[in-house]
């Protein structure tokens, strides 16, 4: 719960619509014209961005910033990182926007279902599931870093994806694509799927069964929820790409509905994905006198699965870029042209 005056120190009373319009309107206007000042000093074509999509970029993510702080699902380090990449995000693409708004609300709403039966599972859970600055570049750096190479690439704007004719900016669309589906699916897996599933789970690797919470356990309920968790990020990229391209470019292109089972693939792979990492190079254990899974050896502690090489973050972020670079080879072949 977040009282009166904020979570860990924010007076979240200040961030009112007023205050973040005063806020974004200036910090837009002085991007807005250093990028006329920027391409008038420099040689060539260079696009400049419209002061509407400075103002999108700077003040969408800073009320979803301020809105994470006043829900405590959101760390001041994390809403920190977590402006700046939806900063790059909105700035490329409306579309990139869309998937990291599905992502944000619906995880969120994920990691708070249940919290009471999820604290009895894990012995490093958190009660309202705040996430900091680490667990928002393992779930969304590679997502802003393709982001960024599109706006460096292909200047900014929605475009309708066309492996035949927009080759570069497509391929780098859809592994916003994938990304954001990987990361989604395997929150809704570990987060709805845990709590749901009625059986413990079976470890990825060998097929035996194993306590719920351990790394790289898996159940057929979990696996839904992955691809569910791919198939919602997928629906508002296409909802985002119909109406926010432009109409004769959408005409030139192949149908756009494709995103959405290549997402929900996408992140059901990457729930997979993760399981194997999780199974194999995190260590899982169960304390022999509470029974909760822990991720450390020790004299009370029951050997279950894997090898303390890396922590949950880091399988996160492995599987994202893993993910990121794969989706649009895979699109790119099954694509209609």
């Amino acid at each position: 719960m977040v009282d009166r005056v904020g979570y860990r120190g924010v007076n979240v009373n200040t961030l009112t619509p007023v205050f973040l319009l005063v806020t974004a309107i200036p910090v837009s206007m002085f991007m807005w014209v250093g990028n006329i000042a920027f391409s008038i000093l420099k040689p060539g074509p260079d696009e400049v961005i419209p002061p509407t999509r400075w103002l999108a970029a700077t003040l969408i993510p800073l009320a979803f910033a301020a809105w994470g702080l006043r829900k405590g699902t959101i760390s001041k380090s994390g809403a920190l990182l977590g402006f700046i990449v939806g900063f790059i995000l909105t700035l490329a693409s409306y579309c990139f926007l869309a998937c990291l708004i599905v992502f944000f609300v619906t995880s969120s709403k994920a990691a708070k279902f249940k919290d009471r039966a999820k604290k009895k599972l894990a012995h490093d859970f958190k009660e309202g599931a705040q996430r900091n600055w680490i667990q928002v570049l393992c779930n969304g750096g590679m997502a802003a870093q393709l982001a960024l190479l599109y706006l460096l690439d292909s200047g900014t704007g929605e475009r309708p994806i066309n492996f035949t004719m927009d080759y570069r900016a497509s391929w780098l669309a859809i592994g916003v694509l994938g990304s954001f589906a990987c990361a989604n699916a395997d929150t809704w897996a570990s987060e709805l799927g845990t709590v749901l599933s009625s059986t413990d789970p079976w470890l990825i690797t060998s097929g035996k069964k194993v306590p719920k919470g351990v790394n790289g356990g898996v159940s057929i309920i979990g696996l839904v929820m992955s691809f569910l968790g791919g198939l919602v990020i997928g629906i508002g990229y296409y909802l985002s790409v119909i109406y926010s391209s432009d109409g004769k470019a959408l005409l030139e292109s192949p149908v756009q509905w494709p995103v959405i089972p290549i997402a929900a693939l996408a992140g059901f792979m990457g729930s997979l994905l993760d399981s194997v990492l999780g199974a194999t190079l995190q260590y899982s254990g169960k304390h022999k006198k509470t029974g909760v899974v822990v991720e450390h050896s020790g004299p009370d502690i029951i050997y279950i699965s894997g090898r303390r090489i890396l922590d949950n973050n880091s399988v996160n972020f492995l599987s994202t870029i893993i993910i990121g670079l794969v989706t649009p080879k895979f699109a790119n072949a099954v694509w209609p042209y």
